[in-house]
């Protein structure tokens, strides 16, 4: 497996990882405003320049955590972990099974819907027509409807077509990643009360106009974790880190400092796959 990464900078190691459909460049601006820092951003599994996942058995965010592990035992201490979207569930699954690789961790809307079984039906029956939607039209091999359908509904109506035409064959070429982000993330196991013990200082972000499965997951995570501040941004929606970049990344740079300090040297096991150091620049959207 080849992974993709930005690594830049010295200082306190900062993990940061995007969203379903996008890859690391996602997080430009707030890597330019951590100057103080270490700073990685992966490309995860099909995105990017990353290798595609391998398909051997069912996709799950266990497989995406390994990406983690890996960038975290190159650091050799606890890493300040970041996630939006899908991979605010990645970071959650690295929090639950590993807290001992982090110092603190920070989750813009994760898409942790798993964890809507059992507290809001109506928003989990809400996404899982999303996620038809997506199977559907990758059985019939409408990637262009499947993948426009996708961003409408994270974005607002109309959200595609204001996409530029000569980005809209990359967007349709990661459905079928998109297809996998939503198989992990429904049926990840863990629930609810599996994070009433974590006590990591985390950062819960979400936006006053974001669909529903994620307002509720954010809800249900501040109302359980014993160390979370839950962080709206008015009129943001579920892609605030980029819409609504600066107060975003303002209170990741805050929550970060509040958590900064001497850390103790980590043991995380490396990965069997090989990487790419970019030092400076984040990896280009094709």
């Amino acid at each position: 497996m080849h992974i993709e990464y930005v690594d830049q900078g010295s200082g306190e190691p900062v993990v940061l990882l995007h969203s379903s459909a996008s890859s690391g460049a996602q997080w430009r601006s707030l890597m330019q405003k951590l100057t103080q820092c270490r700073v990685i951003a992966p490309d995860l599994y099909g995105y990017g320049n990353t290798s595609q996942w391998d398909g051997r058995g069912a996709f799950r965010l266990e497989h995406e955590a390994q990406i983690v592990h890996a960038l975290a035992g190159r650091c050799g201490e606890p890493i300040h972990l970041v996630g939006h979207s899908f991979g605010g569930a990645v970071a959650l699954h690295v929090a639950r099974m590993r807290p001992d690789l982090l110092a603190s961790l920070t989750v813009v809307e994760p898409v942790a819907f798993h964890l809507l079984k059992g507290f809001d039906q109506h928003a989990l029956a809400e996404i899982t027509a999303v996620a038809a939607g997506v199977g559907k039209a990758i059985a019939c091999g409408d990637y262009y409807g499947g993948i426009a359908g996708f961003v409408d509904y994270w974005s607002g109506p109309g959200a595609w077509s204001g996409v530029p035409e000569e980005r809209r064959a990359s967007l349709a070429s990661r459905l079928v990643k998109v297809a996998l982000d939503f198989e992990a993330t429904l049926n990840e196991p863990a629930v609810l009360e599996d994070f009433a013990a974590m006590t990591l200082p985390t950062l819960v972000v979400q936006g006053t106009v974001s669909p529903r499965p994620t307002r509720r997951i954010c809800e249900l995570l501040a109302s359980v974790l014993p160390d979370a501040q839950l962080m709206t941004v008015e009129g943001a929606g579920h892609m605030a880190p980029l819409t609504h970049r600066d107060a975003v990344n303002t209170l990741i740079a805050a929550h970060l400092r509040s958590n900064s300090g001497p850390l103790s040297r980590g043991s995380a096991p490396e990965a069997a796959f090989s990487g790419t150091r970019a030092s400076g620049a984040a990896v280009t959207v094709a």
